[in-house]
């Protein structure tokens, strides 16, 4: 038992990042570029965000005039809940506090709520009017009582923890909300996430996953060293680590996702591409399916007007009025809906022969190419352009 209960405090250390300001800035500045009245009226819910340690609720309460938010609401979650909670102690704001009390400070989550009133009496209204108070409950996202605040507010924003992502996104999603989120950019072929993508719902947000974001971590949490360096490179030092593959999910607009991947033809592809493999040979057809093979985003050609299978990493410069999702690759059983044909006995042979290493089998419905090498691409959509009107 007692292996098991450190084996879940090393798996919550590595599950807690804290974003940095920069990051939230950055983002939120890309929303109010598009639509200066983003926030304006809005009650904003900030969860699993103890403005003790978070940016989110710092952030948004040095904003809440300019931004016309008319309510922040921020939530914690109880220490005694939380696997890492070991290493929480009180702050002095609480425990100077008459209503600190020694058993809910690790029984309970935190409620703190931002409202136009100025309680401090300084003239202004930011976190010094913050108002907060113990919750009945332990302050999961899950409960009644978060749920209830979620159904209160007009927008989600928060990093919650990676490993709740999917949930975290579902149960947002029931609500029918606007949301901003941090998570893996692995996270967009998630059955959660892709069907919400593919029908306009949600889409990356101004930060996508080529872009470097550098997250606060507890005291002992594993950080690779490669990680650790990338982060004092930025700026970072102390506990910090870099996780290149992060970025925002929103279906809030921003103008990036409006603006059009500017792509070669087909011909000058051929002709001119930077990559070796397009370049002088041109585009593959599948052996299963009627698309063709696309292996870089900037080389899809802007004149073919079939399907095509490209990287996944083409939904960080998606833009719906130029191009139309149609299926995950990965996801068999929209491979089925779209007729890929299923992988057979010579073709499954032929890839181990050839050295492949994937778990194929006879039977699967995955994208399959016999080109230099028989081989399975890695983690392609199948995309369509859109025609012009």
């Amino acid at each position: 038992m007692a292996n098991l209960n450190l084996t879940s405090a090393k798996k919550a250390k590595n599950d807690e990042f804290y974003t940095q300001w920069a990051d939230i800035q950055r983002e939120m500045n890309a929303y109010l570029e598009y639509d200066p009245e983003a926030f304006r009226g809005k009650v904003i819910l900030l969860p699993c965000d103890d403005p003790e340690w978070s940016n989110f609720t710092k952030f948004f309460a040095l904003h809440f005039v300019d931004y016309g938010i008319t309510k922040l609401i921020s939530t914690s979650y109880a220490p005694n809940s939380n696997a890492s909670g070991s290493h929480y102690r009180p702050t002095r704001l609480e425990t100077e506090d008459p209503r600190y009390d020694e058993a809910k400070t690790r029984a309970n989550g935190k409620l703190f709520v931002l409202e136009s009133k100025d309680v401090s009496q300084d003239g202004v209204i930011n976190i010094d009017d913050l108002q907060w108070k113990y919750m009945d409950g332990d302050g999961d996202f899950r409960s009644a009582e978060v749920t209830k605040l979620r159904d209160e507010a007009d927008i989600i924003i928060t990093n919650p923890p990676f490993s709740l992502f999917r949930e975290f996104l579902s149960w947002i999603v029931e609500a029918d909300k606007r949301l901003a989120i941090i998570g893996s950019g692995n996270a967009v072929t998630y059955k959660e996430v892709f069907p919400l993508i593919k029908a306009n719902r949600l889409w990356k947000g101004a930060t996508g996953s080529t872009t470097d974001m550098v997250f606060g971590v507890p005291e002992g949490a594993e950080v690779a060293e490669s990680d650790r360096l990338k982060a004092e490179r930025l700026g970072y030092k102390g506990n910090y680590t870099r996780l290149g593959n992060s970025c925002w999910y929103t279906n809030i607009e921003h103008g990036r996702r409006h603006e059009p991947l500017q792509l070669m033809t087909e011909a000058d592809n051929i002709k001119f591409s930077k990559h070796k493999e397009v370049r002088g040979i041109g585009y593959a057809q599948y052996d299963n399916y009627d698309a063709i093979e696309v292996p870089f985003v900037d080389a899809i050609p802007s004149d073919y007007g079939g399907m095509m299978g490209v990287p996944v990493t083409f939904l960080d410069r998606y833009n719906p009025d130029q191009f139309e999702i149609l299926f995950n690759a990965d996801d068999m059983e929209q491979t089925r809906e779209y007729g890929v044909e299923p992988l057979g006995e010579k073709r499954v042979a032929d890839y181990y022969l050839a050295g492949g290493t994937g778990g194929n089998s006879k039977g699967h419905r995955k994208l399959f190419l016999y080109g230099a090498r028989p081989w399975v691409p890695f983690k392609r959509i199948v995309i369509r352009r859109r025609m012009a009107k």
